[in-house]
């Protein structure tokens, strides 16, 4: 079994809600990444989702668009993320997942990337620009590997959602407005409605995330979803604190308390 579907199905028997926290890969350094990582796992963190560093990140706001120029400034490649995720599994066993823009995964090498992700130990990938329609040469690659390929659909999806989410597994991310993410608590106007809609056409496990900023915004959304995540928030406390793992730690905890 995948860990993120062992994390979700042992969650739901303590009758939990999952915190999936975000960090940008390679900012402010990638040894910093790793500690942030075993930080959060320490501070509560169910899942963790790493950013690999795109110029051109087109679901991301300003902050996590700057943690990715700053990685890439200082030089940071996808092998480098890679190793890590495998000096990260020698320690961890807790879901790790990328959000990768397919540009990268494309220049990579489409078959290099997934077997790769697979031999470092990663359980998951949320690829914001890869369409349902543009999908079929790489999702089979990845179920293959028993890689879970996370869907995203929005409040517009509506009646498109159940062939979105076909196929797929871990869980589907539901973005919670319109718009990039760490807009702050911006959420769409009928959050009931519309996760019941996303539920009423997937079996899938349901994580809301962008703009979830708060312990309050965590306590508000929680009634809709199997899962929350954590973003630009984050992001935002490794920029201040320069990557101090103990700062990001005491955020997550005090999220999460």
């Amino acid at each position: 079994m995948n860990r993120i579907d062992a994390k979700f199905e042992s969650l739901k028997k303590e009758n939990k809600k999952a915190f999936i926290a975000f960090v940008t890969g390679g900012d402010p350094s990638v040894e910093k990444t790793e500690e942030i990582v075993l930080a959060m796992e320490e501070a509560g963190a169910d899942i963790i989702e790493i950013g690999i560093p795109y110029s051109d990140p087109l679901a991301d706001g300003p902050v996590i668009q700057a943690a990715s120029q700053r990685a890439l400034l200082n030089g940071v490649k996808v092998k480098d993320i890679m190793e890590m995720v495998g000096r990260l599994r020698e320690k961890t066993q807790i879901p790790l997942l990328f959000l990768v823009y397919y540009n990268t995964i494309y220049v990579y090498g489409k078959e290099r990337f997934a077997k790769q992700c697979k031999d470092m130990g990663i359980d998951g990938l949320i690829i914001p620009d890869l369409p349902l329609e543009e999908r079929h040469d790489f999702k089979p690659m990845l179920d293959s590997m028993g890689i879970a390929n996370i869907p995203l659909v929005a409040p517009t999806s509506k009646e498109r959602v159940k062939a979105i989410t076909e196929g797929c597994n871990g869980f589907v991310y539901c973005v919670s407005s319109l718009g990039v993410t760490g807009r702050g608590s911006d959420f769409h106007g009928n959050m009931e409605n519309y996760m019941n809609e996303v539920r009423s056409q997937t079996d899938l496990p349901l994580a809301i995330g962008f703009g979830i900023t708060t312990k309050q915004d965590l306590e508000r959304l929680s009634p809709y979803a199997d899962g929350l995540i954590v973003g630009s928030a984050i992001v935002r406390k490794v920029e201040e604190s320069n990557g101090d793992a103990e700062v990001v730690k005491a955020f997550v905890k005090e999220l999460l308390d």
